[in-house]
């Protein structure tokens, strides 16, 4: 393609630039790198599955661990997207919705940002281990380590990639239980379960609308030819399908009342909507759409459990 070579000019700039100064444009380079808008909703996760986890309030909150466990675990988050945008920054460059990253564009130099991610990840996992729990920590670890060693490469070797990287994206609910109770009961693996669900047809929005950068860049999130469309089909609906139910257990298994119930229920089936409709027109409009129904769906059905916790 013309317009190729544009796009990863930057990259090798970025190579080769050695020093760079300190400057607003920097410090938006780290930032940028953290991924802070993935972030957000590991906090409200964190969030509520450390709150659902306290037995009782009758002896007060422990808000000190919970600060505690808020920042360990997005600073293992932060470290982990820093570290991912290193090991795909070539491929980062051929993808118009990734070619303005930090570390392809030259903003902060690629040996700068392994250090960056090194340093956030391995310092959050020892600030849980010892601000909060070893449990808390180790889980942290093993999300650091699957999301960069199987989830990250897998995603150019086959489409299935979802189902492997959706488990380290579901740990946080693990890792806010464990740092709460220091241990992991019914309701840690039932939240893990929710927002495992939720990842699927949430990534299969962000896959189709950016489809022909991912197949430029050599990613194999979706299947090509005749393949692609079951593929959305059953990866959409499904998960959504199972999580209709699964969402209302919180109710029946008396971690959540009746409010949650009915809030649940309606958030699930819109979310239902969407994700058919998605199937049905397979559009860039409605895929969007689809992925403004998750976002809103998970941190509500969260909020609301712990609002409703019984």
């Amino acid at each position: 393609m013309a317009t190729e070579p544009t796009i990863t000019a930057p990259y090798v700039a970025a190579e080769m630039r050695p020093i760079y100064r300190m400057n607003s444009k920097v410090l938006a380079g780290y930032w940028a790198l953290t991924k802070p808008e993935v972030n957000f909703l590991i906090a409200i996760t964190v969030f509520a599955a450390f709150c659902l986890a306290q037995p009782t309030l009758s002896q007060g909150f422990p808000f000190f661990r919970l600060i505690h466990t808020l920042l360990g675990t997005l600073l293992v988050a932060s470290g982990s997207g820093a570290l991912n945008q290193f090991i795909e920054r070539r491929f980062d460059a051929q993808m118009r919705r990734t070619a303005r990253r930090p570390l392809v564009v030259g903003s902060i130099v690629p040996f700068h940002g392994l250090w960056f991610g090194i340093l956030l990840s391995g310092g959050g996992a020892l600030y849980l281990a010892l601000a909060v729990n070893r449990l808390s920590s180790l889980l942290a670890f093993l999300t650091l380590i699957s999301y960069l060693v199987l989830y990250t490469p897998l995603k150019r070797k086959t489409a299935l990639c979802t189902l492997v990287g959706a488990f380290p994206g579901a740990m946080p609910a693990l890792i806010g239980w464990a740092a709460a109770s220091g241990s992991l009961s019914l309701g840690a693996w039932l939240l893990f379960a929710i927002l495992y669900l939720w990842q699927v047809p949430h990534f299969m929005a962000i896959a189709w609308i950016y489809r022909e950068d991912y197949d430029r860049a050599g990613y194999m999130v979706l299947p090509r030819g005749k393949r692609r469309n079951s593929f959305i089909a059953w990866q959409s609906v499904l998960p959504l399908l199972v999580l209709i139910p699964l969402s209302l257990t919180p109710t029946l298994l008396g971690y959540a009342g009746r409010a949650y119930l009915i809030g649940a229920l309606l958030l699930s089936f819109g979310f239902l909507y969407c994700g058919a409709r998605f199937v049905i027109h397979r559009s860039n409009a409605i895929a969007r759409q689809l992925l403004l129904a998750s976002i809103i769906y998970l941190p509500s059905v969260f909020l609301l459990m712990v609002l409703d916790k019984k």
